[in-house]
């Protein structure tokens, strides 16, 4: 984003002293705007996800790379909004920030550790042997390649399963249904109610993440938005502070009905790979011990393009991951140097 560059390029360049001096002349009416501003990007972003997702109804890899680069992009702009609201040194805001920041963090290295667990799944499948000349060699052949890669599709799971309900649960990434009062909402000049959307929003898209490319199941599911009532909140807050919660609300309806009844993996790319091998080992059962010649190589090159494209994407989200991981030492580092530079001067 433009903005998010600019800023940057602002802090590299200007000393400390100079941004909070800028920061401290802002208008109140300035600073509201500023929060405002946050709460409706995470309206739009949550219902471009939602308008996404209703396209297709299924966990791409797609789908869920635009949720972790909305997941990012909030992220990035509560950072920035710390820069534009005059908060106090030394006071709790930042604590909050940081313990918000080693949540991410820890969720998404889990996260990171699932989809890794699939490039070996993938590099199986891409060993599938290419068929021109169908024989009995060959067919046995891609027959136990085929056998190899169900059991590690179900070792991975399985792997997976464990990772979220030891790592991930106890880490309580739940949208949370308590409802601040305003007053609490507005602390230190808002900024505690964004960080407390920012974390709502954020397990939210975690979850939608984990649920589709680490596993899904009912006996290790998290908490669900079906009994938000967003009319719970306090009738003196701004549209734009809760607009978010029906957003939200509405995002994960939708994507609990896709969700209903399923287990596992549910990135579609994966579960395509399972379907192409159980129809293509089906194919082979069919035609053996037949005398008669059958072309079964599109099938297999079938198979193949499906693993390829699912390590493609798998790997487009190991590297957008370290990116975020980048991103979260990098601002956790301007905080809280902003914070002692500030003190030292007001010192």
């Amino acid at each position: 984003m433009p903005i998010l560059r600019f800023t940057h390029f602002l802090l590299h360049i200007f000393p400390y002293f100079k941004l909070h001096q800028l920061i401290m002349h802002r208008s109140s009416s300035s600073t509201t705007n500023s929060v405002n501003g946050f709460y409706n990007s995470l309206t739009h972003s949550l219902d471009d996800l939602y308008t996404s997702f209703r396209s297709q109804n299924f966990m791409s890899i797609h789908f869920l790379q635009l949720v972790f680069s909305s997941l990012q992009s909030f992220h990035n702009q509560l950072v920035l909004l710390v820069h534009k609201l005059r908060l106090p040194v030394g006071e709790k805001w930042l604590d909050e920030y940081m313990d918000e920041s080693s949540r991410l963090w820890e969720v998404c290295h889990v996260l990171k550790s699932c989809i890794s667990n699939m490039e070996n799944y993938c590099t199986m499948g891409m060993n599938i042997p290419s068929i021109r000349d169908l024989n009995p060699q060959l067919s046995h052949e891609v027959s136990r390649v085929i056998n190899r890669c169900q059991r590690e599709r179900v070792r991975l799971e399985e792997e997976n399963k464990s990772l979220i309900e030891t790592r991930i649960k106890p880490l309580m990434m739940q949208f949370d249904e308590n409802v601040l009062s305003q007053s609490k909402f507005n602390g230190f000049n808002g900024f505690r109610g964004a960080l407390y959307a920012s974390r709502n929003i954020s397990s939210l898209l975690l979850k939608i993440m984990v649920n589709g490319l680490a596993y899904c199941s009912n006996e290790a599911s998290f908490s669900s938005l079906s009994h938000m009532d967003t009319t719970n909140y306090n009738v003196n807050y701004m549209v734009s502070e809760s607009n978010f919660m029906v957003s939200a609300t509405r995002l994960m309806e939708r994507v609990k009905d896709c969700e209903e009844g399923q287990n596992g993996i549910l990135l579609s790319e994966f579960r395509n790979t399972g379907h192409t091998m159980n129809e293509l080992q089906k194919e082979l059962e069919r035609i053996r011990g037949c005398e008669a010649e059958f072309d079964i190589s599109g099938r297999v090159e079938n198979l193949k393009s499906c693993f390829g494209g699912l390590q493609y994407g798998i790997e487009n989200m190991i590297v957008q991951l370290d990116d975020f991981f980048d991103e979260i030492v990098e601002s956790r580092k301007k905080l809280s140097d902003l914070c002692i530079y500030t003190s030292d001067v007001w010192a």
